[in-house]
């Protein structure tokens, strides 16, 4: 059986699905690399809600996504960018996110780190009101149990007047936290409110700011996640890393090189593209585990080319591409999101989606995809 998929040069293209998914195994936690999943939000699609309203979240499915994705092995990554921090949930709704999560996780057994910003200011702040945002979310995620993931800030962003405020605000935070958190770099293509963050347009002085907050305080951050779609930068930066601090990628276009490392080093990852990929990705982390590279190459370097897709520009858009595959995966019982986001892609984009995703092996059940799939087509009139 074939399906009928919008080409992106418009006109409709004749696609097999394939028959059977790829064997995916649990097991033991990983050794030689720490691995976060960036994880979604399922949304309640019962909800009388609109654009701009506080999201409304399905929260047995959302934890249920968790465990899917501890039960390979992997971290969660909570309450980040790939669960619309920004983009649809507001502080109050992640803070909800991060307590039922966190508590998920000790039930479980699961790792967790979750996302610190400043997102209830809503109006022009002050430093002092900004350390004060930071320090309120900051005592949620360290009452919960989850490890502090210091997230880039927008009001930050468009407060400070050079790199000193950035050496203040961080220092200020890393000199009470009660265990080592983890920095964050979220590059301009992720949202553009960040453009200039660390002080400074240009990337090589940002990049000294950075090193400076870090060489003030080794003992208080456990790792920097650098998200900029730059290889070369992510390997020159975690290079001149303090001994012990770990290099976090979050560049969804090269992160099988920069996890595989060289003879220099290697990045560990904490990655949005690693939530449609968790059992894959998992799967390659432990054959990296055993020694074997080339193994890990195999396996998750043809995964790329889907990655790519999904975060084409403009790049912060790939949750919509995110939550489609849980969908079609079975993770979720509809497609719909917090804030309206699953307009956000194009029909030819899903399309070729869900073709790169089949291909990887990535539905656990491809004839329910394939239905779904269908689903989505008829809905934009396209008959088979």
């Amino acid at each position: 059986m074939t399906i009928q998929l919008p080409a992106e040069t418009g006109g409709l293209r004749a696609y097999q699905p394939r028959a059977q998914p790829l064997a995916r195994t649990t097991g033991a936690p990983f050794t030689s690399r720490t691995v976060f999943a960036a994880a979604h939000v399922v949304a309640d699609p019962y909800a009388d809600v609109s654009p701009g309203s506080p999201a409304a979240v399905d929260w047995d499915a959302t934890l249920a996504f968790r465990r899917h994705l501890w039960a390979h092995g992997l971290g969660v990554a909570e309450a980040m960018d790939t669960a619309q921090r920004g983009m649809g949930l507001d502080w109050a709704g992640a803070a909800e996110l991060i307590r039922r999560s966190a508590a998920e996780a000790k039930a479980v057994g699961g790792r967790i780190a979750c996302g610190v910003g400043t997102d209830q200011l809503t109006a022009p702040a002050s430093l002092a009101e900004i350390r004060t945002a930071y320090e309120e979310q900051l005592a949620v995620v360290e009452e919960s149990g989850g490890q502090a993931i210091l997230m880039a800030s927008r009001a930050l962003a468009a407060t400070t007047s050079g790199p000193e405020d950035y050496l203040e605000v961080y220092g200020h935070l890393l000199r009470q936290v009660s265990e080592p958190v983890i920095l964050h770099w979220l590059g301009p293509m992720f949202d553009p409110a960040l453009e200039g963050y660390w002080g400074s347009p240009g990337l090589d002085a940002a990049t000294e700011v950075l090193v400076q907050v870090i060489a003030a305080h080794p003992d208080k951050v456990d790792g920097i996640k650098v998200s900029l779609l730059d290889a070369r930068r992510e390997v020159d930066l975690r290079r001149r890393l303090p001994r012990g601090v770990r290099c976090y990628t979050g560049d969804d276009f090269n992160y099988p090189e920069l996890i595989a490392g060289d003879e220099r080093g290697f990045s560990h990852a904490l990655l949005g593209i690693f939530d449609p990929l968790g059992p894959l990705a998992a799967q390659a982390v432990r054959v990296l585990d055993t020694g074997d590279a080339k193994g890990f190459r195999e396996l998750l370097d043809p995964t790329v080319e889907l990655s790519r897709h999904l975060f084409r520009t403009p790049t912060r858009f790939y949750k919509t591409g995110v939550v489609f595959l849980a969908w079609l995966a079975g993770h979720q019982a509809h497609f719909a999101m917090v804030g309206g986001l699953q307009s956000a892609r194009s029909l030819p984009h899903f399309a070729r989606a869900y073709e790169l995703a089949d291909g990887l092996g990535l539905f656990p059940d491809p004839e329910l995809a394939e239905t779904r799939m269908k689903t989505l087509l008829a809905l934009y009139g396209v008959t088979q």
